[in-house]
């Protein structure tokens, strides 16, 4: 999946004393179905636990195993807003104050976060790790911008540089093998990394805005192009497993939402219902907006309605889904689905 990132300079855990006077009230609703003939599915949807007197808070990433989640909040001051990154390990949740907007992306099975953000005063992104209880800033090279946008159960850390090569995006890789270095990746010009499955198959995008190609960079450095025969223009969103999912152009006003098969390149569509493929997981299941899709098919998340919304962020490869619940007269809070 494309699991992502969180980040901070002030590394703290939040005391239990907290959480148990200040979590947020879990709520949930359920909702069953048996598509394609398959036995009945229980769908729950119910809140993460979240400080209290945060105004907003939000989950973003999910660990492949589905114990470790990653999220942000914001804490409204007198004076000053207070940003908080959340890291859940299954319902104890740690709070860490950090100094600006800062946004995780993935975390893998052993719990290590990674996120973006900017560097203190210099408004260029800035890619942090969350480990064993510490935020740190990840080495990165001269550029306008480095992101982070996926880290792998080995700690492989994939993501990339604006302007290393002057008016280009450059591939970047952060080798768990050898610490605190960072290294230009071999792919293809102007190329985006998007995911890196667990035995290093990276994927991604290049190319200039709006004409982009798909690609596979596999673990013996052989690259290959990831499309449709007769497609446009593509994009990558996430990879888990064999399985890769994202955008292409077929013709028309809007994408088709598409998943691949790494193992031969061969392609099915989705179901068009879907709003947008923001993960997948290692059995091939995605999900976006408010929907989870299986096969060529997809059902709407409970928890949505009348000034309510949903959306899915992340899901493990257990089948757990987190994200978001909007109540538009009230507040955002961190959800989980389970059952789906």
């Amino acid at each position: 999946m494309i699991r992502s990132t969180r980040r901070r300079m002030l590394a703290g855990t939040a005391a239990t004393a907290l959480l148990a006077t200040s979590l947020g009230v879990a709520v949930s609703a359920t909702a069953s179905a048996a598509p394609g003939g398959a036995a009945p599915r229980t769908c729950t949807i119910s809140t993460l636990p979240y400080p209290a007197d945060t105004y907003r808070a939000d989950a973003y990433a999910i660990d492949p195993t589905g114990r470790y989640v990653a999220g942000t909040a914001l804490r409204v001051g007198e004076v000053d807003n207070q940003y908080l990154l959340l890291f859940w390990d299954g319902q104890q949740v740690t709070e860490v104050e950090v100094p600006g907007m800062a946004q995780p992306v993935d975390v893998n099975a052993d719990g290590v976060v990674i996120g973006n953000g900017s560097a203190v005063g210099a408004g260029i992104g800035q890619p942090w790790i969350y480990r064993d209880g510490k935020l740190e800033q990840l080495p990165v090279l001269p550029s306008t911008g480095i992101f982070v946008t996926a880290i792998n159960d080995a700690g492989d850390i994939v993501g990339y540089g604006s302007d290393i090569v002057p008016g280009e995006f450059v591939g970047l890789r952060w080798p768990a093998a050898r610490p605190g270095t960072v290294e230009v990746l071999k792919a293809p010009a102007n190329a985006q990394p998007i995911g890196i499955t667990p035995n290093g198959t990276i994927v991604g995008h290049a190319g200039p805005f709006g004409d982009w190609t798909g690609w596979v960079r596999r673990p013996n450095g052989r690259i290959e192009s990831l499309g449709v025969p007769g497609g446009g223009s593509t994009t990558v969103s996430a990879v888990a497993g064999r399985w890769a999912t994202g955008l292409v152009w077929l013709g028309g006003t809007s994408a088709t939402k598409v998943r691949w098969d790494l193992r031969n390149g061969s392609h099915t569509l989705l179901d068009q219902e879907i709003p947008s493929v923001t993960d997948i997981n290692a059995k091939g299941v995605v999900v976006g907006g408010d929907r989870v899709g299986r096969g060529a098919t997809s059902r709407v998340l409970p928890g949505g309605g009348e000034g309510v919304g949903v959306g899915a962020r992340s899901i493990s490869d257990t089948g757990t889904i987190v994200g978001f619940r909007n109540v538009y007269a009230d507040r955002v809070t961190p959800v989980r689905w389970t059952g789906c």
